[in-house]
């Protein structure tokens, strides 16, 4: 009962370090990704060939389209407490009750002097799908891009469960 525990707990701490360092690439492929579209500029795309664009590799098109987009739930929120105070004001109440209740953490650490195997971190890896092989190749890589990003490791973490 105690190992399979502590197994766990590790596979927790194997997670939330591998996760840092994707998270960080998957944020910058997000800012990366708008950025190189609003590269290509339309003139690029001339009327000339249709709006579009056909390389030997890659094609691209530039399209234009009306949307409505849909009020946010603060502003829609707004809007009706100034034309219904009332019940806004009811609806505010109800927000904040369900804002007040209590969430569950998990605080979660290695132990003094303890550090986390390789077969700790490729088990999580291979758990999202990477072959052994790749597991293998990635992790000295994803460990020192988590090295570079993360702070200081003896520290306690925690996952909200509640």
């Amino acid at each position: 009962m105690t190992e399979e525990l502590e197994r766990k707990v590790i596979q927790l701490i194997a997670a939330d370090r591998i996760d840092i360092p994707i998270s960080s690439m998957s944020g910058k492929l997000k800012r990366m990704k708008p950025k190189l579209g609003q590269a290509i500029s339309v003139d690029e795309c001339t009327k000339e060939s249709g709006g579009e664009f056909k390389g030997n590799r890659a094609y691209a098109r530039i399209e234009s389209e009306d949307l409505l987009k849909a009020r946010g739930m603060k502003e829609g929120i707004e809007v009706f407490s100034k034309e219904y105070p009332e019940h806004g004001k009811i609806l505010k109440d109800y927000i904040e009750e369900q804002r007040e209740e209590k969430e569950l953490h998990l605080y979660f650490g290695l132990n003094s002097g303890c550090k986390l195997t390789a077969d700790d971190y490729m088990g999580v890896m291979k758990s999202l799908g990477f072959t052994e092989a790749i597991s293998r190749d990635l992790y000295p890589e994803l460990m020192e891009v988590s090295r570079k990003l993360s702070r200081k490791r003896d520290e306690e973490r925690s996952v909200m469960i509640g």
